[in-house]
């Protein structure tokens, strides 16, 4: 399974021996962590330099750069590590921007899960051996070609979590495949099997969110006089979230991929931009 390179930070001179593998730039991360919290892009040496000038006390790894979108694997195993439910979660390619720079946040739970991404979601539960649980599994689905990794829409292995993905996703989850995955989780440790029937009903399930220091297009009355009839969540963040989730949500249904980037469209346009 083609897998991002990563290092171990130790010293600044064993990561230099790494960058003479990979090459700026690099990004460098807690080794355990959540939601790009303290994860940071180096560009050059002196940006090397800086980190290892003031290097966390926590472990930290750094990872080779890749260009693509983050697509989740998201299931609930049973005692066999088979999949008694799936789903595909496409996140924008930089959550470490989202919070470094206040850039506006939305995602999306897709209506189906592509056969590669599955296979190689089912392979990597299986070797890890992710019984009885909720998994996240995070992906690249490449948009530029990475020598020994892959072309433009292939899939390369960013890291595993075994944990339910952040946030409102499970609740994504649910409105996208019309289901309960805490039913299906609970039934998992009752009963070791599904009891909940696979709906024939699947579409997108998308978020976005504002930030209060922003003057958008759109009011909020607008957005929700557009679409109301398919907005399903539409609540104000705890703050604790908002770094990284921004301060107003909303969560509506889409059609298709076309109306799911519409509807980000219309929330995320700011006063005096031009239209996309």
């Amino acid at each position: 399974m083609p897998t991002a390179r990563c290092h171990k930070i130790s010293t600044q001179e064993a990561a230099e021996a790494f960058l003479e593998e990979v090459d700026y730039p690099v990004i460098v991360k807690p080794d355990t962590g959540v939601g790009a919290t303290d994860t940071y892009k180096l560009e050059n040496a002196s940006d090397l330099e800086r980190f290892f000038a003031d290097l966390p006390s926590v472990p930290y790894v750094m990872e080779e750069f890749i260009e693509g979108d983050i697509c989740s694997y998201d299931a609930i195993t049973d005692s066999r590590c088979q999949p008694l439910f799936e789903s595909m979660t496409v996140w924008p390619p930089s959550i470490m921007d989202i919070v470094n720079e206040q850039i506006d946040l939305a995602y999306y739970t897709a209506d189906e899960v592509p056969p590669e991404l599955a296979r190689l979601g089912r392979a990597t539960a299986e070797a890890f051996g992710a019984r009885s649980r909720f998994i996240h599994l995070e992906f690249f689905r490449l948009t530029k070609e990475r020598k020994g990794l892959g072309k433009p829409g292939d899939f390369v292995a960013l890291e595993v979590n075994m944990r339910p993905a952040g946030g409102y996703t499970p609740d994504m989850m649910n409105y996208a495949h019309s289901t309960d995955v805490y039913q299906i989780w609970a039934d998992m440790v009752t009963v070791d099997r599904r009891v909940l029937p696979e709906s024939d009903h699947h579409h997108f399930c998308v978020y976005a969110s504002r930030r209060d220091c922003y003057t958008y297009e759109h009011s909020h009355e607008d957005i929700l006089a557009r679409y109301g009839d398919r907005i399903v969540m539409c609540e104000r963040m705890p703050e604790i979230m908002t770094a990284s989730m921004g301060n107003q949500m909303y969560t509506a249904h889409a059609a298709d991929l076309e109306e799911t980037l519409e509807f980000i469209r219309y929330v995320h346009q700011q006063a005096g931009a031009a239209k996309a």
